[in-house]
């Protein structure tokens, strides 16, 4: 599987999302702008040795670059009624999530409706934490494929 961050503003949810990357062996691609440097040392603190065991691409355009993809993918936010446990995850499931500030942009809410799923919260709870949700997410798609990767 693969994780999408979109312009992740918090350092240590990316370096807590590598973490859990590198342990279940999902690569991850960062959506420019970040808010923060990649050379953070937030971000290597939190992601503490386990940088070298991740894939990380870079990106600028997510639009153009899930226009070409041919792999399903799903984006999780939580303006949106369907739980993530109704998707059906494959071994090469894209996951994208939104900055922890901003979300997602609306242009992927019309573009892609039918792929949005949310984790399901407390009415009137703002959020989770993103890392957080990374792991929710990722470990049912995992739970889907017999956890695989083990």
């Amino acid at each position: 599987m693969k994780i999408i961050l979109y312009q992740p503003d918090i350092p240590q949810n990316t370096g807590n999302v590598v973490r859990t990357c590198s342990v279940t062996r999902t690569s991850l691609t960062l959506v420019r702008p970040l808010g923060f440097s990649i050379s953070s040392r937030h971000l290597k603190r939190a992601g503490l040795d386990y940088w070298d065991e991740v894939k990380i691409d870079l990106v600028d355009n997510l639009v153009e670059l899930l226009e070409k993809e041919t792999k399903p993918f799903y984006f999780f936010s939580s303006k949106v009624d369907r739980p993530y446990t109704e998707a059906s995850y494959t071994a090469d499931s894209i996951l994208i999530f939104g900055s922890e500030t901003a979300g997602l942009p609306n242009i992927f809410f019309e573009r892609w409706p039918e792929k949005f799923y949310t984790i399901p919260m407390a009415s009137n709870a703002r959020c989770l934490n993103l890392s957080n949700s990374v792991s929710i997410v990722l470990f049912e798609g995992l739970r889907q494929q017999h956890f695989t990767f083990v």
